[in-house]
């Protein structure tokens, strides 16, 4: 039935909430004890930010803020209006508030994407409080917006909705008068289908039953005929924003908690969303280092050689080699002992005096060095019948410094009784 609903708003459009009695979700926010709720039916007094993922109902609960109060809501995008379209609504809004008292809510939308010479253009009119306000983002406030803009405002974070509360929204979409009247079933395993595929966006749902139904028209709608019509589900990714980070932080600690079902999973996550292979190679890198370290040698060998691979021959064969190289990571005996040792070593460096390298580990290259010291006392280990000498390295300022202190797991556990060994001969004690 194509051109079905043509002329007519989106579906999800059509379903938006009209009062906070149809929002679905958000219960931590909106419930009978909810903060939210308790400022708006308390009176609005302060400018709000709303954080959270798309299709949580950060701009429903804007205009439903707004009809309340009574305030024209004026929505603007960071992305793409000016600081000048921006100042001549808040402008307006001042300008109705000092002729009637009443103000208009401005609902700037994705406000990350201004920088923090243009969030401040906002500071005065908040401040003396002639307009309304509302911020959404999608990205971590304490990163993208000014503390001053902070100071002001009042935080709440939207949750990515619940299955429950999604199958809430599919149910009404399917019966709703604004939405099919009944006129459009789904199985049960469609519409597992759809709320899985949702991610806990709400326009993503209602989005894809109605890419759904305009492709196959008004009746029962089964599982085989959505695979078919809506393809690949296209993942939240965001190679800049938190998403970035919060995905190889969980594939990182993954790996160091030896998770390797749970490292595959974050890896695939990041691969099929698009992120870049070589960044993810260069993590496994550091991971090899930082985690296991002199555990197990062999980690980092695997771990270039997947960084080598992914150079070689690109995507999507060198995934495998990703693949073996987190498996491995994941599996390995796990020590942070090189990490911290290097820790205490550049905290020595930065927090003691740079002495002099001692006179007997310098090269005597010419005739004034030789009679200057260089190199007095130099024994050359390999001329000694156990190839180490008596013969301290460090300044004389850190004598008896230990950084590397090896744990009992993995190839460390052998370890520790060779540096036990050689530290003693260094220092010239015992037999």
């Amino acid at each position: 039935m194509e051109g079905l609903w043509q002329g007519r708003p989106p579906l999800a459009e059509r379903l938006r909430p009209r009062d906070l009695s149809e929002v679905v979700g958000q219960a931590h926010l909106l419930g009978p004890q909810g903060p939210l709720r308790a400022l708006i039916e308390g009176g609005l007094t302060v400018p709000l930010i709303f954080w959270g993922p798309p299709g949580t109902g950060k701009t429903t609960v804007g205009r439903i803020i707004a009809q309340r109060f009574g305030a024209r809501f004026v929505q603007k995008s960071a992305a793409l209006a000016t600081v000048s379209e921006v100042r001549q609504v808040l402008e307006a809004s001042r300008d109705l508030w000092r002729r009637t008292g009443t103000r208009d809510l401005l609902f700037l939308d994705e406000i990350h994407r201004w920088n923090r010479a243009q969030q401040d253009v906002l500071l005065s009119y908040l401040e003396e409080g002639s307009v309304y306000f509302i911020g959404a983002t999608t990205e971590n406030p304490s990163f993208v917006l000014r503390s001053a803009l902070l100071s002001r405002a009042q935080l709440f974070v939207f949750e990515p909705l619940s299955p429950e509360d999604l199958r809430v929204l599919l149910r009404r979409a399917l019966v709703d008068p604004r939405g099919y009247g009944g006129r459009v079933s789904l199985t049960p395993e469609a519409e597992e289908f759809l709320i899985r595929r949702a991610d806990g966006d709400a326009r993503r749902l209602l989005n894809a039953l109605e890419t759904a139904v305009e492709a196959l028209g008004e009746g029962p709608i089964d599982l085989p005929q959505l695979r078919k019509v809506l393809g690949r589900k296209a993942l939240h990714y965001d190679r800049a924003g938190e998403e970035h980070y919060n995905l190889i932080s969980a594939l990182h600690k993954s790996v160091r908690n030896s998770d390797v079902d749970a490292a595959l999973y974050w890896l695939v996550r990041m691969l099929e969303a698009g992120e870049d292979p070589r960044y993810i190679a260069r993590r496994l890198i550091r991971m090899a280092s930082e985690d296991i370290g002199l555990a197990d040698p062999w980690a980092l060998v695997q771990a270039v050689a997947a960084a080598q691979a992914v150079e070689y021959v690109g995507l999507p064969e060198a995934e495998l080699a990703l693949a073996q190289a987190v498996v491995y990571l994941a599996l390995a005996p796990k020590s942070n002992a090189l990490y911290r040792a290097h820790l205490s070593a550049r905290a020595d460096v930065q927090e003691t005096a740079n002495e002099p390298v001692p006179l007997h580990l310098r090269n005597p290259v010419t005739e004034v060095m030789r009679e200057l010291g260089y190199g007095r006392g130099y024994q050359y280990a390999h001329d000694l019948p156990e190839g180490v000498a008596p013969m301290p390295c460090l300044p004389p300022g850190l004598q008896g410094r230990e950084y590397f202190q090896p744990t009992e797991r993995g190839w460390e556990g052998r370890m520790r009784e060779r540096l036990r060994e050689l530290r003693a001969k260094i220092r010239g004690e015992g037999g």
